[in-house]
């Protein structure tokens, strides 16, 4: 899907969210401690979906803000929190169980395509920052 088609929709679906900035197991990676390559072509579209539906409380590139935390940590490796978890965060919401900053309510609109395509782009973030 090309970046311009996703851009009205991912508008669209565009949520925020609140909470406490909370403590989790460990330091999170930061923008001063991982060095991003330029996003591939092929992940744009997550990226822009991320920026747009994500990024308010989870941070440019992931890695957190006072309303939610990084997902670029291994709290949130594949194995520990593997790619279902995603799908479910966005469908179900979560209950706080990692952090202090509240619960996530269910993300409405954003269809699980749209969660696919975001879930690849945390992925590669994460790869990027050494988590497997």
């Amino acid at each position: 899907m090309r970046p311009s088609a996703v851009l009205p929709i991912a508008v669209l679906l565009a949520v925020g969210c609140g909470g406490e900035r909370g403590q989790g197991d460990g330091d999170a990676p930061t923008p001063e401690r991982v060095s991003y390559a330029r996003t591939p072509m092929i992940l744009l579209p997550g990226e822009v979906l991320f920026d747009l539906k994500c990024a308010s409380c989870h941070g440019a590139k992931a890695t957190g803000t006072q309303q939610g935390p990084p997902l670029v940590h291994q709290i949130y490796e594949p194995g520990h929190h593997g790619d279902p978890a995603f799908f479910r965060a966005v469908e179900m919401g979560v209950r706080a169980h990692h952090w202090g900053f509240g619960a996530m309510p269910p993300v409405e609109g954003v269809s699980r395509a749209d969660v696919s395509l975001i879930v690849n782009y945390v992925r590669w973030l994460q790869r990027q920052a050494g988590i497997n």
